[in-house]
Parts: structure tokens; C-alpha cells; sequence
């Protein structure tokens, strides 16, 4: 079974909050979260790890150089750092030697990403990457020659897989996952990812299968709206029987690379003022019993977030998981259902039929 573990690390978030540096950190550090969903550019922005990340260990090249990823469904490049980079985010992290790997291949050709706090350029390489003990020979992956600013310094992880569509790739490089179908490399065409919650463990994605420990409860399977990021169609999001938000519909994509509930300004005004919460989405923690559960409804059924789902306690601080963002899309308004979401549900991605399946966790 190729399962990678995840482990869940304290966030920056967190530690600058403890130590009462967060507020003049935010706004030495503006960022756009909404830059990733921009169409025709494939953009992560690594931010969410202020919150909370989950992150895998992957191998490459010959003999294997191990790198901790974030397995980001939001995007669909692999990327680590390399040697060749001597910005200060490189040199605190585990950055890949071509040199000392004898399957290495070195092309010519550039890679650019850009961040909702900055970018990454480098070049493409190609070289065998193990992920949960599938080798996947000749993967093309990024070897990040800069990192700019100090932002990419703090993260606990090295470097992105993504598991987003080859429509929105970067350079036009081949995904990791596809590479794996293509080299009939799994045995079913989709992989499927367990978040835990607190500071639980047993997070893992999946390749090739869907465990039936998590699927007790059955899966409801919605179809994409579109095959670039994990997209769907939402009809409507209600509090207490009533619709508060996306009453007309919207667009919303499962992304395990996002931490929060990232909802569009104007919802996310109403929700928090409807949640007692403050402009910037702190709540009082005695308030968190009486909070109501979030209900999405997709595809025909519900999909319940309760508050102790989306209520992020740390260190006598309680915050709602939800944060503002804006993307201007063709469908309409577009909501990120990241990890606060994907917590209350087993997900299984499939890309054999174009479907996410949902089975509600107890």
C-alpha cells in the first residue's frame, strides 16, 4: 500500500502569536491569497503554513535525497531547493545536489511560479522521485535557483508536490501523480488523503486506493466543474436551515494546499458577523459552544462543518478558520474548501472519472 505519512507541525501562526509578533509580521507581509486561482499561471501561495500544515517526505535522484513536502492539491508542480541557490530560505533547508545523483538529467529549460508573497524561479531537471515507495523514474521537478525574501525562511517543509491537473502546470512540466498513471505505477487512477484532527496523527495521502476504514459512512462522489484545479459546483451555503452565502451557486476547489475557509469578502464579512467573530476573525473561546455548524450543500447533499471544525484554538486564543479572497472567475465567486473542510472528510481524488468523493469522518 503506498501510503506517506503526514505529520502536523506547530504553526508560525502560533509562534509569532506567543511571542505578540503576529500583527506587525502580517503587515510587514502582505499577501494575496486569491493569486493562486488566478487563471493561466500556476501559483502556491506557501502562507497557509502560518495556520497549520500537513507535510510528507519524498526521495530524489541516486542514491535518494530526502525533501518534506506539502502534498498541495492547488497546484500541479514538484519543486525542492538545489544547490544552486544561496537565498537564505534555501540554505536552512534540504537543497538537492544534482551532482551526487547518477539519474539525474539537466535540461535548459526555466521554471517561474509566483506566490501570493513573492516567487521562486529555477530550471527543470529530471530524476527518479520515490513517494511512498513508488519510484517514478524521469520526473520532471523544479530545482528552485531563488527564493525571494525572507518569507520561504520560516517554513517548516522544503519544497511542493502537486497533485492538481496538467492544464495548470508550470512550464508544461508532466505532474508527479500523472507520471504514476501513465507508468501504470497504481493500481486505481486516483489517490485519497486523511487529515486528523488536534494534534491527532495517522494524516496520510494515499496513491492508487481508498482505505475502508475511513469510508464507513459511505461516499457521495460530485463531479468537477472543471479539470485544472479539484474544482466543483456549490449551490449554496446555509446556517440554521437558512442560506447565508453562495445563494446563487459558486465555484469552490479542494485544496489540501490551503489551511483556512477561504470565502469571497463579501461572504466572509456576513459569516463572521453572523459568528460574533471580529474583523479579523478572532472570537471569544466561551463563545464557541452556541456557534452554529456551517452547512455546504454540493451536488444535492449536505456537507456539515461544525464549530469545533472551524474554531482554531491556540494557546487561550480561539480564531474562526476562515479568511477573505476575491478571485474574479468566468463561474462566479469561488471558494477554497482547504483544510478546515477537508478535516471533517475522508477525500478521494479521481482522476480515472473527474470526481471527488466525500465519506464524512465520525
Amino acid at each position: 500500500v503506498h501510503r506517506v505519512p503526514l505529520r502536523k507541525m506547530k504553526s508560525l501562526r502560533q509562534r509569532l502569536q506567543e511571542q505578540g509578533l503576529l500583527e506587525s509580521y502580517l503587515e510587514q507581509h502582505p499577501y494575496n491569497l486569491a493569486a493562486k486561482y488566478f487563471p493561466g499561471i500556476a501559483v502556491e501561495p506557501l502562507e497557509n503554513y502560518m495556520d497549520d500544515e500537513y507535510f510528507g517526505t519524498i526521495s530524489i535522484g541516486t542514491p535518494a535525497q530526502e525533501f518534506t513536502v506539502v502534498f498541495d492539491t492547488g497546484s500541479s508542480n514538484l519543486w525542492v531547493p538545489s544547490v544552486f541557490c544561496s537565498s537564505p530560505a534555501c540554505r536552512n533547508h534540504n537543497r538537492f545536489n544534482p551532482a551526487e545523483s547518477s539519474t539525474f538529467l539537466s535540461t535548459n529549460d526555466t521554471l517561474f511560479i509566483a506566490y501570493g508573497t513573492g516567487s521562486m524561479t529555477g530550471v527543470l531537471g529530471y530524476d527518479t522521485v520515490n513517494v511512498a515507495g513508488i519510484n517514478v523514474r524521469n520526473q520532471i521537478f523544479g530545482l528552485a535557483e531563488t527564493e525571494p525574501g525572507d518569507f520561504f525562511y520560516y517554513t517548516p517543509f522544503d519544497g511542493i508536490l502537486g497533485l492538481a491537473f496538467p492544464s495548470i502546470a508550470s512550464s508544461g512540466a508532466t505532474p508527479v501523480f500523472d507520471n504514476m498513471m501513465m507508468e501504470n505505477l497504481v493500481d486505481r487512477q486516483l489517490f485519497s488523503v486523511y487529515l486528523s484532527r488536534d494534534s491527532q496523527g495517522g494524516s496520510f495521502v494515499l496513491f492508487g486506493a481508498i482505505d475502508p476504514y475511513y469510508t464507513t459512512k459511505g461516499i457521495s462522489w460530485i463531479p468537477l466543474s472543471a479539470e485544472t484545479y479539484w474544482q466543483i459546483t456549490m449551490e449554496s451555503v446555509s446556517v440554521n436551515g437558512a442560506p447565508v452565502a453562495c445563494s446563487s451557486g459558486c465555484q469552490a476547489i479542494v485544496d489540501t494546499g490551503t489551511t483556512l475557509l477561504a470565502v469571497p469578502i463579501r461572504a466572509f464579512r456576513t459569516l463572521i458577523s453572523l459568528l460574533g467573530a471580529n474583523s479579523s476573525g478572532e472570537i471569544s473561546c466561551e463563545a464557541v459552544s452556541n456557534l452554529p455548524t456551517l452547512i455546504f450543500h454540493i451536488h444535492g447533499k449536505e456537507f456539515p462543518v461544525p464549530p469545533r471544525a472551524y474554531v482554531l484554538r491556540s494557546n487561550g486564543y480561539c480564531t474562526v478558520g476562515l479568511q477573505g479572497m476575491d478571485v474574479p472567475t468566468e463561474e462566479g465567486e469561488l471558494w477554497i474548501l482547504g483544510d478546515v473542510f477537508i478535516r471533517e472528510y475522508y477525500v478521494i481524488f479521481d482522476r480515472a472519472n473527474n470526481k471527488v468523493g466525500l465519506s464524512q469522518l465520525p
